[in-house]
């Protein structure tokens, strides 16, 4: 699930370097906490959400398969 959230990100942003996936498991459900740099934030997000709605509907359907739940937040970055 990791590796396919990393994928997406990482060509989406203008600094990929800067990104970073913590994945906790809890029985059947996985919880992904994306953090990038803030200049991409914006890109993540999209217009009116419809970027990382897209990104999260793709991971849904990767758990579907697994037979797993899966959650994505997006963490502001560290100053």
């Amino acid at each position: 699930m990791k590796d396919l959230l990393e994928y997406i990100i990482t060509n989406l942003v203008s600094k990929p370097e800067a990104v970073r996936i913590e994945q906790e498991e809890k029985g059947s459900e996985v919880n992904l906490i994306l953090t990038v740099d803030s200049s991409d934030m914006g890109l993540i997000i999209g217009k009116g959400g419809g970027t990382i709605r897209a990104i999260r509907k793709l991971l849904t359907v990767h758990a579907i398969a697994e037979n797993v739940r899966v959650n994505l937040q997006l963490a502001e970055p560290a100053q």
